[in-house]
């Protein structure tokens, strides 16, 4: 009687979990570029129009803030209360108050504009067309750090204080070691533009773009920048932002509501259900799990479970069944009807949708070994190139 009172409850909980990434009122239908969170409740969005809006509850409000100018901002970036916002045609614009109040800086080279970053509330790094410009006082003064012969950059992103990279078209990477005296060009392997770039550490990074095609293309180092191997070019749409949460889990997002993750330091990437067609812009993460995402039309995006696809009950189709159940040390999936194993996969999630194990099959009766897992209920996902199937196991 009582396992199968866990079963009922089960299946109650599988069709709770919908572990995936949920649209949240942006209020606004301007496209928006970037994203930035200082805090878990306090965050900035930019977009086109002059756009740059604010919440302070994690997301379930945003409130306009006066930016003073109608062009399309590309870039915000925070240290504290200080943050900059940097875009087409535009002044930088610089608030100390947390976006109480914005005000024009006005470097007097060409304001076009796409990244920008800080390492202190002093020093901040802005890149656009054919320039990379610096202040280190807070933006009383502005110093041109390329010269006038740098392709298009699209993203700057420093580890350190002193070490950072940008890039941008043709394949454009740059590093300097010593805060951007110098720029070194690096080696990429492409010609494809690059539109975003970043480390979690000073010697692994990556990069993501597209090509003239709007195929995407995923970069990654380990040697900090000295070679880069392209890690995927030819199965996704157009890139444009990435950002990882810890050394192995990172996020990229793109064109046609494109999002992908990895949890193996990008060596391989899986798509997840965003939910939209709009183009997705920015991607940021407030801790390993909580994540936002930002684009066309003024989507919004949130996750609070690392973004997983939705969990549901499935149990219409008798390929998939699990032994025994409820199971103590192994579990065993019968997968005997189908017939084609190739790129067949199953993981397995807690009731939180964390995912816990995940491995290739090879052969219609696998062996999968749960002995370290806790008591409770879990997740079965098996996917291949043709179908997916859902089940539910107890732990005991």
């Amino acid at each position: 009687m009582k396992k199968l009172f866990i079963l009922m409850l089960a299946l109650c909980l599988v069709n709770i979990v919908k572990a995936q990434w949920l649209p949240i009122n942006s209020g606004t239908s301007q496209n928006l570029y970037d994203v930035f969170f200082t805090n878990l409740n306090t965050a900035y969005a930019v977009g086109g129009g002059g756009t740059i809006l604010k919440t302070t509850d994690s997301g379930i409000s945003w409130t306009s803030q006066n930016s003073g100018v109608t062009a399309m901002l590309k870039s915000v970036y925070f240290k504290d209360n200080t943050g900059y916002v940097c875009g087409y045609s535009s002044p930088i614009l610089k608030t100390s108050n947390g976006g109480a109040n914005w005000n024009s800086q006005i470097p007097g080279i060409n304001n076009y504009f796409s990244s920008i970053f800080l390492t202190d509330t002093s020093t901040v790094y802005t890149v656009g067309l054919d320039y990379i410009i610096k202040t280190n006082n807070g933006g009383i003064s502005w110093t041109n750090q390329s010269g006038s012969n740098t392709n298009s950059l699209n993203s700057i992103f420093f580890p350190d204080s002193i070490i950072g990279y940008t890039v941008g078209n043709e394949g454009t990477i740059l590093k300097t070691i010593n805060g951007g005296i110098n720029w070194i060009a690096q080696n990429s392997g492409t010609n494809r533009l690059l539109t975003s770039v970043y480390f979690t550490d000073i010697l692994n990074g990556y990069i993501v773009g597209f090509d003239l095609n709007y195929k995407g293309i995923i970069l990654k180092t380990n040697n900090g920048g000295n070679t880069w191997l392209i890690v995927d070019s030819t199965n996704y749409n157009a890139l444009l932002s990435v950002r990882f949460t810890t050394n192995n889990i990172g996020y990229i997002v793109g064109d046609s509501g494109t999002i992908l993750k990895t949890m193996n330091e990008g060596l391989s990437w899986i798509t997840q259900n965003s939910g939209t067609t709009n183009y997705l812009s920015s991607v940021f993460f407030i801790n390993a799990t909580t994540g936002y995402a930002v684009g066309e039309n003024g989507v919004m995006l949130k996750t609070t479970n690392g973004g997983e696809a939705s969990i549901s009950e499935n149990n219409t189709d008798n390929n998939l069944m699990l032994f025994p159940n409820p199971a103590c040390q192994k579990l065993y999936i019968d997968l005997k009807q189908i017939k084609d194993f190739q790129n067949t996969t199953v993981s397995i999630y807690d009731i939180q949708g964390q995912l816990l194990l995940n491995q290739n099959i090879q052969q219609p009766q696998t062996e999968l070994n749960i002995s370290s897992f806790a008591n409770g209920i879990y997740i079965v996902k098996v996917k291949n190139n043709y179908k997916t199937l859902n089940s539910k196991f107890i732990k005991e």
